[in-house]
């Protein structure tokens, strides 16, 4: 006897049924804001490719460092660091850059490619290591994430001012290349390396975070700490490698964004921080822990960089209310998304 196929009807029906609203909510947000701007902008220059690389390139440091900072959240915690570490990252690998065993003054001797992976090697590391330090010391001491991660934003942010007397330093090309260049697709469009990094970044961070052991404990920590606990998870390595992976992914988001600006000064990565978070919460994940992922994440990352770049766009924009809407309208997101995710609960 063998049973009867179902229905497409009912199979449409069960896949509707397991959409989550607050799934939907960042899905919509973006559809209505490509939809606004490719009718407010003239000529409907948004849909041209060349907006597409724009939100690319734009959206590729953002969605590196959203990729450690998802982590975070779906293990209940925050780092607030993470401006201030890629900052230090890039700050450091200039650093290197012109010293005399490098590139000397302004960068300018050419340098072998051993060399230029330790200068970008180094200041990875040292990122690492301002994560672990992070992470210990908020196990350790049993301090809210957020204090222990301010004062590390300090520090880092210190070290940058001293390492670099703020004065401009060089970047190795090849981060250049990184930020600025890309696989020529079509005479119009060029898939930027940047881009194709972040999705590498993201892949990696998708596969760990779904399909191996370490991932389902990052959701048990964030969903119900003292369950992991008492489950047998180590919640407090849990919490220690999620804040390294943030530092180390905010590091290497810094020294793309360096390439992308071609040299690296105190004035970048200010706004990393509260943007790289928006764009998490923004996707669907959880400020409170267990529930997200990185797919919501690229939706956040892709919303954020639409916006920012269609606002742009809109020339009946005052230019001095620009920052205004932004923040309105994703106040207006974030809202729609806490009250679909209360709705849930």
């Amino acid at each position: 006897m063998t049973n009867s196929p179902e229905q497409p009807n009912s199979v449409i029906a069960r896949l509707l049924r397991r959409i989550e609203p607050q799934a939907i909510a960042p899905m919509a947000s973006l559809a209505v804001l490509i939809l606004f701007f490719a009718l407010a902008t003239p000529a409907g220059t948004f849909l041209k490719p060349a907006t597409l690389v724009q939100i690319f390139k734009q959206g590729s440091v953002l969605a590196i460092v959203s990729v450690g900072l998802t982590y975070v959240l779906l293990c209940a915690e925050i780092d607030l660091a993470v401006g201030m570490v890629a900052l230090w990252t890039a700050c450091l690998c200039g650093w290197l850059y012109e010293r005399p065993f490098a590139a000397g003054h302004s960068g300018a001797a050419e340098v072998s490619a051993g060399i230029v992976a330790l200068v970008i090697a180094v200041p990875l590391l040292t990122s690492l290591l301002l994560g672990l330090a992070s992470g210990m010391l908020t196990v350790w001491s049993r301090l809210p994430s957020f204090i222990i991660s301010l004062a590390m934003m300090n520090i880092a942010d210190g070290m940058s001012r001293w390492l670099t007397k703020s004065e401009k330093l060089a970047v190795p090309p090849i981060l250049k290349t990184i930020g600025n260049r890309g696989i020529e697709l079509t005479d119009r469009f060029e898939l930027p390396y940047s881009a194709l990094l972040a999705a590498a970044v993201f892949l990696i961070g998708h596969v760990v975070l779904r399909h191996t052991r370490f991932g389902r404990y990052v959701y048990m920590t964030g969903g119900n700490r003292e369950a992991a606990r008492l489950a047998g998870v180590r919640t407090g390595r849990i919490v220690i490698a999620c804040l390294a992976i943030s530092a180390v992914t905010a590091g290497l988001g810094g020294l793309v964004n360096a390439g992308r600006l071609n040299s690296v000064s105190l004035d970048q990565n200010a706004d990393l921080l509260l943007s790289a978070v928006a764009c998490v919460v923004l996707g669907g994940t959880s400020l409170f822990g267990g529930s997200g992922g990185m797919g919501r994440t690229v939706i956040g990352v892709l919303t954020f960089s639409v916006l920012k770049v269609g606002l742009n766009q809109v020339v009946w924009i005052n230019d001095l209310a620009r920052p205004l809407l932004m923040g309105l309208v994703l106040l207006v997101a974030l809202v729609v998304n806490g009250l679909l995710s209360k709705e849930k609960t």
